[in-house]
């Protein structure tokens, strides 16, 4: 039964209620629009609003995302697409030539370079007003595998469009490692929203960035002028974040990476490490990089975020892949502290220098439906990057200062 079938008032808003139960209280949400949480995302998969193909597993479910997971079958096309009105992905896989189908129930390698579409395991059958917008997971992104959600009919990556019913596909397309992957590898997560505008309003956020809750400035610094309802992310390139690495460079020639290997590769073997020097840093064109916020970034528990990618009026580079911020993100109660937004950053057309402090990124905040979630992104749900500061991705082990480089 999906959302607003014979149940009435079953499905998502009556595990909500009016709002959301958090402590015991139940937080009516004003103007009934904004980014589901964990107990409406449980409630979607209970009632049939979000099918997998195998048993949907409970760590798949974020705090205000679910995490999607590959099918057994992959296809190499000869580009990048989309389906376009009346016409469904795999019309368009055969057309790009990407038939016959690479198995992936025992591993499979995706070529640096190559552009692979995949079935994923979950499928949607939404109702209720409900649309959702796809992001890669961190880890993904900060691989540099490009990762984009695809739906029959779609006109955009990325965007699950209201009362949308039917399977889902992910395009990968790795650009710095070639990288394996496996049925079940999880590469994208999906986010729900109901309603049309669920966004933070100007009010809300200029009160929230005032009072010192949704960024604390760089070491000495002051705050950044607001542009509206985005708040502004500067880039660190003195180490104010602890210690003298203030990011990396991926080489260029390396061995392919499992990403179902945790801690498990030594990073110089696919790193260069950036040091803190002189406060600049020359972007060479079609290089890949992470680096860091110099503020701690934070997500009240009523809110989600994510950060706009690309943003031309700052330079011809992209800072982010990776979009979603989940409620509770570099939030310890009376604002951002100890979590800084790890910066997936590539130049394009020209090489471009960056400056320590440079403004380089938007964060977008959005309501959660319902209010207060009941459960939030920490060390206690074992997120990953909790308290970060530039960090590789899960599948690397901690760079080693005290050991010679490669």
């Amino acid at each position: 039964m999906g959302i607003g079938d014979s149940g009435g008032a079953s499905g998502l808003f009556a595990a909500m209620g009016a709002g959301a139960a958090h402590g015991g209280n139940v937080v009516e949400h004003p103007g009934g629009s904004g980014i589901l949480s964990y107990a409406a995302l449980k409630n979607m998969v209970r009632e049939g609003d979000i099918i997998g193909m195998s048993e949907i597993l409970p760590n798949q479910i974020q705090p205000a995302s679910i995490d999607l997971r590959l099918g057994r079958k992959a296809y190499r096309v000869r580009a990048s697409f989309l389906p376009g009105p009346k016409s469904s992905v795999m019309n368009k896989v055969e057309q790009l030539d990407g038939l016959p189908p690479i198995d992936l129930s025992d591993g499979a390698v995706f070529e640096r370079g190559a552009v692979y579409v995949v079935e994923l395991l979950e499928r949607l059958r939404l109702t209720n007003g409900v649309a959702g917008t796809a992001n890669p997971k961190s880890s993904t992104g900060r691989l540099d595998v490009l990762t984009r959600l695809i739906t029959n009919e779609a006109t955009a990556f990325d965007r699950v469009e209201k009362k949308y019913d039917g399977p889902l596909y992910v395009e990968v397309a790795p650009q710095a490692f070639s990288v394996v992957v496996r049925t079940g590898t999880r590469l994208n997560q999906l986010r729900f929203h109901r309603g049309t505008s669920p966004g933070a309003t100007i009010s809300e956020v200029q009160r929230l960035y005032s009072e010192g809750q949704l960024t604390t400035p760089c070491a000495g610094g002051q705050r950044l002028p607001l542009r509206g309802a985005h708040v502004p992310v500067s880039v660190d390139l003195l180490g104010q974040g602890g210690g003298s690495i203030v990011g990396y460079k991926a080489k260029k020639a390396t061995n392919k990476i499992d990403l179902d290997k945790i801690g498990f590769y030594d990073p110089r073997d696919f790193w260069e490490k950036i040091d803190s020097s002189n406060g600049w840093l020359n972007l060479d064109q079609g290089d890949f990089y992470i680096l860091a916020t110099c503020e701690d970034v934070g997500v009240p528990p009523k809110y989600a975020a994510e950060m706009v990618p690309y943003e031309a009026g700052s330079g011809e580079f992209r800072v982010h892949y990776a979009g979603f911020f989940d409620p509770g993100f570099g939030y310890s109660g009376d604002g951002a502290h100890g979590s800084k937004a790890v910066l997936e950053v590539r130049s394009y057309g020209v090489s471009f220098t960056l400056e320590h402090g440079q403004t380089v990124g938007w964060l977008n905040y959005s309501r959660l439906f319902g209010g207060s979630p009941d459960r939030v992104y920490g060390a206690g749900i074992g997120s990953n990057y909790h308290g970060q500061g530039v960090a590789l991705a899960k599948q690397f082990k901690p760079w080693q200062t005290n050991v010679a480089d490669r």
